[in-house]
Formats: structure tokens, C-alpha cells, sequence
């Protein structure tokens, strides 16, 4: 299960991850945490504390970041752990959604 914590600074808005993003943690996310990163200019999605991605939590986080960037929102996405950022790069999430969002 994913778990979350919010960080805002005026505009800018700090997510800190944590657990696994998979099909459990997609409910808590649409419904709770989108809607919360919607009210920012600019939002950093912390992953240090993710382990785990899989193919729902990877739809899912392809879906926010575009649904976000639409919206005019800059996002980021920071501290990944090697092995997920592995998965990341082999289904070419950098290419698809910007290797400027990965810091």
C-alpha cells in the first residue's frame, strides 16, 4: 500500500512516497492525492521511499503527470531507487513523459 506525505512551500508542493505503487494504492491516489496537486504552480513527486511499480501504478503515474502538466502544473519526479528507475527506463517512461521531469 502507498502512503504519502505533503510538503508545500507558497506554490511548490513536496510528495514523499512511500511503500509500493501498485493497484492498492490507486484508489488513495486518484481520489486524494490528485486533487491536492492540483492546487500548485509546481510539484516535486519524491519516490525515495518506493520500492515497488507495477504496470497499474506505472499507468497510473503516466496518467497524473500528463494530467498535471495539461493543467500547467510543472512536475518532477526525484529520488528514484535504481531498481525501479530500471523498470522506468526499459518501458521508456523518461522518453514518454520528458527526461527533464527526472532529477
Amino acid at each position: 500500500m502507498i502512503q504519502y506525505s505533503l510538503h508545500e512551500n507558497g506554490e511548490y508542493l513536496d510528495v514523499k512516497l512511500a511503500g509500493d505503487l501498485d493497484i492498492d494504492g490507486t484508489e488513495v491516489i486518484e481520489e486524494e492525492l490528485i486533487p491536492n496537486m492540483e492546487k500548485y504552480q509546481t510539484v516535486n513527486i519524491n519516490f525515495e521511499g518506493v520500492r515497488f511499480v507495477d504496470s497499474t501504478g506505472m499507468g497510473l503515474l503516466m496518467n497524473m503527470v500528463q494530467s498535471l502538466k495539461e493543467k500547467g502544473i510543472k512536475v518532477t519526479i526525484s529520488n528514484v531507487q535504481q531498481d525501479v528507475m530500471n523498470v522506468f527506463e526499459i518501458l521508456q517512461l523518461p522518453e514518454i513523459l520528458g527526461e527533464e521531469i527526472f532529477i
